[in-house]
């Protein structure tokens, strides 16, 4: 793999600050449950703050892999939490749980960085053959998907990792990001929310249009705004690629210029099996985060190279694992998602298949 730059990425300094998540009232259930999550998080970052030890970094999510549940700032003073961006899934808006399926484990299949490159080029060339087709004024981007998260939850005082059941999650973005829609269980009550956050922009059609399709600039935008994330530059770039892979309608272009751009970054390799979350095979393309023991990957289908979906696993012991890092073991799937169809619709809550 290219990894010979005249300075590392993690030097670039063009990131624009984001503006916090708009506030939205939940049913009293889910703010509670809530509530109790982002207490734990904050016990738990207080107590992995250890003198001379390095400080253990928040894992950073947004909406786009993982809907982005804000608790109103009424309830209590944790604004700053809040703002951080922190994803949690439990229970349904109508109260019921939503980790009602197996725990979601697999084979960690074996990773190589021979050839990746050249496979990364051979998607790249694949996904440049497919032209897509822009919304017009007043239409809506659609990706529909399905997907699934497992997490640690605490009741009674007792912690057991659990794991949700594939579901699916829909949603519709106006080509400016100022009007979206999310339909997911769990993270949208019953019919749906609205997506009113500044979130939102980095996957509209008109932002995704503006980047530049040479891959090298490309990835430069994409190190600078992602700065700040994840346990390093590298694995924050990485990561962002994937969320706009798996949640957004990438213009003619951008996708082959998004694999050229991921074959630069250091330590991407290529995983010979994987499976998304409808259970379809393929071959993954997928990066090691060594501060947390978890792989990110992208899944492909073999022959066609499509891109399939992503997945998150559990592959090795993070460093200074606490105790709930250590519940879950090697070989857990902590995310995995499938994207089953991408459209332009002309409106919210249409879909190809029909208007409603």
């Amino acid at each position: 793999m290219n990894t010979d730059r005249s300075a590392h990425p993690a030097e670039w300094r063009e990131t624009e600050g984001l503006l916090p998540p708009a506030e939205r009232d939940l049913p009293v259930d889910r703010h509670e449950f809530h509530k109790e999550r982002l207490m734990a998080l904050i016990h738990d970052e207080s107590r992995t703050t250890v003198p001379g030890a390095p400080a253990r970094p928040r894992e950073q999510r947004n909406w786009l892999r993982r809907p982005l549940v804000v608790v109103p700032l009424a309830a209590f003073a944790l604004a700053g939490v809040i703002a951080g961006g922190v994803a949690l899934s439990g229970q349904g808006g109508d109260g019921s749980a939503i980790a009602t399926g197996p725990l979601l484990t697999t084979d960690v299949g074996t990773a190589s960085t021979a050839g990746t490159g050249d496979l990364l080029e051979r998607i790249s060339l694949a996904a440049a053959s497919k032209p897509v087709q822009g919304p017009r004024a007043g239409q809506f981007t659609y990706v529909d998907s399905v997907t699934a998260d497992t997490y640690v939850r605490t009741e009674d005082g007792k912690s057991t990792v659990v794991s949700e059941k594939p579901h699916r999650r829909q949603v519709w973005l106006s080509p400016d990001g100022g009007k979206g829609w999310l339909i997911e269980p769990g993270d949208s009550p019953e019919g749906g929310m609205a997506l009113d956050s500044s979130e939102e922009m980095s996957a509209a059609w008109d932002v995704l249009a503006r980047l530049p399709k040479d891959p090298d600039a490309l990835l430069k935008k994409i190190y600078a705004d992602s700065e700040g994330e994840g346990n390093s530059p590298d694995q924050a770039a990485f990561s962002r690629i994937g969320d706009l892979l798996g949640d957004s309608v990438p213009p003619s272009g951008l996708e082959a210029a998004l694999y050229k751009a991921a074959a630069k970054i250091p330590g991407v390799v290529q995983v010979d099996k994987a499976t998304d979350a409808k259970g379809r095979h393929g071959i993954a393309v997928a990066r090691m985060d060594k501060v947390s023991g978890e792989r990110e990957e992208w899944i492909f289908e073999k022959n066609s190279l499509d891109f399939l979906g992503t997945r998150t696993v559990k592959a090795a012991e993070g460093q200074n694992p606490n105790a709930e890092d250590r519940l879950i073991r090697t070989g857990t799937v902590l995310h995995t998602s499938a994207v089953t169809g991408r459209a332009v619709v002309d409106g919210i809550k249409q879909t190809p298949q029909r208007a409603s």
